[in-house]
């Protein structure tokens, strides 16, 4: 995976900016995508920070749940603005496959500690507060397919297995559900993130007027 030593002239003055030279003498063995190859890694940050979506990823940990590093992996493929992760400070990060240094990375010990945040969190046009939207079939839970989800929230997930706690339920503005046709109770804490994260992407970068 990756590329050798950069061929050719190499790039200068300006030009030279985002690049890391020692990159550009090794190889870049990193998983990024084409675009980024040799750029210094603050550089790609830099540049993912001016065009991150408006929703934010939530997951619970409380039991060090392998699965949070695959949600947060796939926060970086959808470019969220950032992820958050509710209890335990400590989570199993080899799921991320580094992703996680591209983010912006937020510790909450409980759920309030996230209500809190969210409830000041911009919100676009000067405005303040976004909404939790917990991801979990539960009774009375409603279809992600047909919700419309605001472009300005917060997508909390809870761990393999429980799903959300009672705290995280309470705290959510709604509770959405993926449909499932087999026989299984649940589906994969990582792909039910993935369906989540690309149901928002839809809904605010493909379903739009042209122009728009």
């Amino acid at each position: 995976m990756g590329v050798g030593p950069w061929q050719g002239p190499w790039p200068a003055g300006p030009a030279l900016s985002p690049y890391d030279e020692s990159l550009l003498t090794d190889g870049d063995r990193r998983n990024v995508v084409d675009k980024y190859r040799y750029w210094r890694h603050e550089a790609i940050v830099r540049d993912l920070d001016t065009r991150r979506h408006d929703f934010h990823v939530a997951v619970e940990n409380w039991g060090h749940d392998f699965n949070i590093g695959s949600v947060i992996r796939t926060a970086n493929a959808f470019n969220a603005k950032a992820f958050h992760i509710v209890g335990k400070r400590r989570w199993n990060r080899r799921g991320a496959m580094v992703t996680d240094r591209y983010q912006h990375e937020y510790h909450h010990p409980g759920v309030q500690d996230l209500v809190d945040w969210a409830s000041t969190a911009p919100a676009g046009e000067g405005a303040r507060g976004i909404p939790i939207i917990g991801i979990d079939n539960l009774p009375g839970s409603l279809p992600i397919e047909t919700y419309d989800l605001p472009r300005h929230c917060i997508l909390l997930f809870g761990q393999e297995g429980p799903g959300l706690s009672p705290e995280a339920r309470a705290a959510s503005a709604a509770i959405l559900d993926i449909a499932q046709f087999g026989s299984t109770r649940s589906i994969n804490a990582g792909a039910a993130g993935a369906i989540a994260m690309h149901s928002w992407v839809r809904r605010h970068v493909f379903d739009q007027p042209a122009g728009s």
